[in-house]
């Protein structure tokens, strides 16, 4: 019998057979798997190491725009404070400045530069040589000034070579003045140098323990366009992780590889490669050796039809071939079930090598339960098709081991003409373990490669979320309303605002403040509709985007809704917490709708609700925008009549009930509008409130009255006694007293009065520690608008005033009103019972005078003796009463 494929041919030096076929097959395919697996392994570990550097320069760049914008934004309240007061000098300069470096920052100075000549600069130790630098001659610095005052917004430049040394980043900020008839004009620039090492040591860039490289471009804040300045450009050229600093005008690109470069990155592709040429091997040479000794085997069998001695010589050759590699051959008689096992297969099968014949039981008996079915089946196929058998098995030895078998057999006849089965079994357990391996490792793989996945949604929800309350953040709403187009049901947006929380949040603690926003949160998204988008946008602020709002009444029932859920208390630690919200709203509908000026509108109305009371909601419209517009014309002309002195001293008398004599006069504030004309505090004062100018208006009355007081005893005209209105935030000025000190006021001539209902019941420290150092100074006391207030008896005795003004609204009605009239003796009673003098303002005629004196009054101020008036008139007022005063 002739056997196909084993006559050898020749290719050049080398001897290639077909038995080498599956070998060269199975080389081919482990290759290849081998490539696949080792570049499914590097994408991993690449992938890794870059998740990991770029959490590095999240780090990093978190750090520096937190550092950066909390400096920049230290410097706004100085540069607007500049913008009001253009004729600022040094001394002023540093004291505003020196508030600026009280806290923990890397400011390192602030100039100030009035036509881009640098004249005032804080601190000025160290920094002498900066004053007279003109940005427009110096070549470092003349851009970045150029910039910010034709850009009129801030700039951001550097690093810049300073000329009192070192390095720096410095914002500039323009600044510009509103005079008259010239509009507004550019007044200079103010600097303010960030120390650049401590901008990068704090920021964690000089960490000696940082774990990355970083490289920064952008100077000049210009992006991924400007140039490098920090680290080298081995970085920049190292296929870095990138991200942006965003700055307040612009930004730079921060660039990250790890320490030493990505090449430094453990690597264990080795190993995997090495473990993959010693599966690949385990797996080959098996097939070479045995297509070898396929080979020799068909060879023995040819020349066992030659003759005796060479079927012993080819014999003993193939049992040296078999002992060698550690195959088993066994031989089985098909129609006799005789089995003839060599010493290899009884090893194999755990069985001793005493040379008796084997059956069936032998078989089957040391194969795993669970493979017996299969093997058998594999058996009776082979025999059935009289084909070659191919099976693998696990073989359960009776000492508990687990052996994994391959077994290869062909069919043929002998020379008796009987069926016969031949084959080779050998132990693969190397071979099944190392695939298992192989196939743990690509689990592994593939787990990796989701746990990346699962990574990226995090950091890209943890950029777009809330940390606190998961709600989205100002970010992804912005995102949202690029993103939005809109539709004919038009969109709303309301703008909610918790009312008290900051309260909560001083006696209750930051705990209990977000356990507040965390409820607020879970009230916001059980009360809006499905495909509403709610959003925390700052600490007690979130905003409810509704892309189809419904209309008008539709979104006022929301609101409504979250107002009522909102009022109702919430415990927390034994304590019943109780806030609420104040919500604008605004709507737009049409294909032209801009959602960013909607937030706008939406913030306009928040404002209206929170000035109308709180708790309540209200909706953007025309005549609100309007308002504000007005609103704001006034509080530029308010700073723009600082600026031009456009503020006066006015004075009303005040009169001895009894004699009808003046005792004293009451210093009131007068605003001569250019247009308008002269203009009373209730026109004015709520808009110089929330400019916080109040006490700037309260200062100047004062140093009028005591101008015009020293004119008038040097004519001889004596008024014992001057009342000034002094504001509750004036009351909380920390220069207040040094001020006060540096005018030289004679004791007992002047009287500050509380406005506002100012009351002592819960008065902070500096408030009652300036109030006693004014009474030192010998000025008294008095508590103006008394009875509409919150002023209460408690107040009065920890105040002790000097004197107390029952309020127009009180004394008005006297005349008609016996009730109002014995209110009115009631609060006499209780001035005289604390040895407080009492005046009664708004008395319009003589019959308010007669009755205010028969019930006790102590002074009386009104229009039935004079109205306010200006200096000059009060100076004629006086000489036309004969010079008649009171002691």
């Amino acid at each position: 019998m002739k056997f196909f494929g084993t006559k050898p041919r020749k290719i050049g030096q080398a001897v290639f057979t077909t038995t080498n076929i599956p070998a060269a097959i199975a080389l081919v395919v482990i290759a290849v798997l081998g490539v696949y697996a080792d570049y499914q392994n590097q994408l991993v570990s690449r992938q890794s190491a870059r998740a990991s550097v770029l959490a590095q320069a999240h780090l990093i760049r978190s750090n520096l725009e937190g550092s950066i914008s909390a400096n920049l934004q230290l410097v706004r309240g100085l540069v607007a404070t500049l913008s009001t007061e253009p004729g600022m000098d040094q001394e002023r300069f540093e004291r505003l400045a020196a508030n600026l470096f009280r806290g923990d920052s890397q400011l390192r100075n602030i100039a100030a530069a009035p036509n881009l000549v640098v004249s005032m600069i804080y601190p000025m130790a160290g920094n002498e040589r900066a004053i007279g630098l003109d940005y427009r001659t110096n070549d470092a610095q003349r851009e970045g000034a150029l910039r910010a005052r034709d850009g009129g917004e801030l700039v951001l430049v550097g690093p810049v070579a300073l000329r009192q040394g070192g390095l720096g980043f410095i914002g500039r900020y323009p600044v510009f003045v509103d005079l008259p008839g010239a509009g507004r004009q550019f007044w200079g620039i103010v600097s303010a140098v960030i120390d650049a090492e401590k901008l990068y040591r704090d920021s964690g860039l000089l960490d000696p323990n940082l774990p990355i490289d970083v490289a920064l471009i952008g100077a000049d804040s210009r992006g991924e366009r400007g140039m490098r300045f920090f680290g080298s450009e081995d970085i920049v050229d190292g296929d870095p992780v990138t991200t942006d600093v965003l700055l307040p005008s612009g930004s730079w690109r921060l660039a990250a590889v790890p320490k030493g470069g990505w090449d430094a990155v453990e690597d264990y592709a080795w190993l995997f490669r090495l473990a993959m040429i010693v599966a690949g091997a385990l797996v080959v040479i098996p097939i070479l050796i045995a297509g070898r000794l396929f080979e020799e085997r068909q060879k023995n069998y040819r020349q066992l039809r030659r003759s005796e001695r060479e079927l012993r010589q080819l014999s003993r050759r193939l049992e040296l071939a078999l002992s060698a590699s550690r195959i088993g051959v066994w031989e089985h008689n098909l129609e006799t079930d005789e089995l003839v096992w060599d010493d290899r297969v009884n090893e194999l099968y755990g069985k001793p090598n005493d040379g008796k014949p084997r059956g069936f039981e032998d078989w089957a008996g040391a194969i795993h339960p669970e493979d017996v079915e299969q093997a058998q089946r594999d058996f009776d196929l082979a025999v059935a098709n009289n084909d070659l058998y191919s099976s693998e098995y696990r073989l359960l030895l009776p000492d508990g081991q687990l052996r994994y078998l391959r077994t290869r057999a062909a069919i043929y006849q002998d020379a008796s003409d009987q069926a016969k089965m031949i084959g080779a079994e050998w132990d693969v357990t190397a071979d099944v373990t190392l695939r298992k391996e192989l196939e743990r490792a690509k689990n592994l793989a593939e787990k990796r490669n989701a746990e990346l996945e699962i990574a990226k949604g995090h950091i890209e929800h943890n950029a777009l979320h809330d940390s606190l309350t998961g709600l989205p953040n100002r970010r992804y709403l912005d995102e949202m309303l690029e993103r939005f187009v809109p539709d004919s049901d038009g969109i709303a947006l309301l703008n909610i605002d918790l009312d008290r929380f900051k309260q909560i949040n001083d006696t209750l603690g930051h705990a209990a403040g977000d356990a507040m926003l965390v409820h607020a949160a879970n009230v916001l998204k059980s009360n809006v509709r499905e495909a509403d988008f709610v959003a925390r946008i700052g600490g007690d602020e979130f905003v409810v985007f509704c892309p189809a709002s419904g209309g008008a009444d539709e979104m006022a029932v929301l609101a409504d809704r979250i107002i009522r859920h909102m009022r109702r208390p919430v415990s927390y630690n034994g304590y019943e917490c109780r806030f609420g919200v104040s919500v604008g709203i605004a709507i737009e509908t049409g294909e032209t709708v801009d959602p960013k000026r909607l937030l706008v509108n939406a913030d306009i109305a928040l404002y209206r609700a929170k000035r109308r009371g709180r708790n309540r909601y209200e909706f953007f419209t025309e005549a609100l925008q309007e308002e504000i517009t007005v609103t704001k014309r006034t509080a530029d002309e308010i700073l723009h009549g600082l600026e031009w002195d456009e503020f006066l001293a006015y004075y009303q008398p005040q009169f001895d009930a009894n004699t009808q004599e003046i005792i004293g006069v009451e210093a009131l504030a007068r605003w001569r509008h250019p247009v308008r004309g002269l203009l009373a505090p209730d026109v004015f004062l709520h808009t110089a409130e929330e400019l916080s100018v109040v006490s700037s208006i309260d200062r100047l009355v004062l140093e009028q009255a005591l101008k015009h007081h020293e004119e008038w005893t040097a004519e001889g005209l004596v008024i014992p006694h001057i009342s000034v209105n002094v504001s509750a935030r004036r009351l909380q000025d920390e220069d207040l007293i040094e001020s006060l000190r540096g005018l030289s006021i004679k004791r007992g001539l002047l009287s500050f009065e509380l406005v506002e209902s100012i009351f002592l019941d819960d008065s902070d420290d500096l408030v009652i520690w300036n109030i006693n150092q004014i009474k030192d100074l010998g000025i008294d006391v008095e508590i103006d608008d008394f009875g509409t207030g919150y002023a209460s008896i408690v107040s009065l005795l920890k105040l002790k005033p000097r004197r107390l003004k029952i309020d127009r609204q009180l004394v008005s009605p006297i005349v008609t009103s016996l009730a109002q009239r014995r209110l009115v003796e009631s609060i006499i009673d209780i001035g005289r019972s604390l040895g407080i003098a009492v005046i009664a303002e708004g008395v319009e005629t003589m019959d308010h005078a007669r009755i205010l004196k028969d019930l006790g009054c102590d002074i009386l101020q009104g229009h039935a003796f004079a109205g306010a008036m200006n200096a000059a008139d009060f100076k004629e007022f006086i000489r036309a009463r004969g010079l008649r005063f009171a002691s």
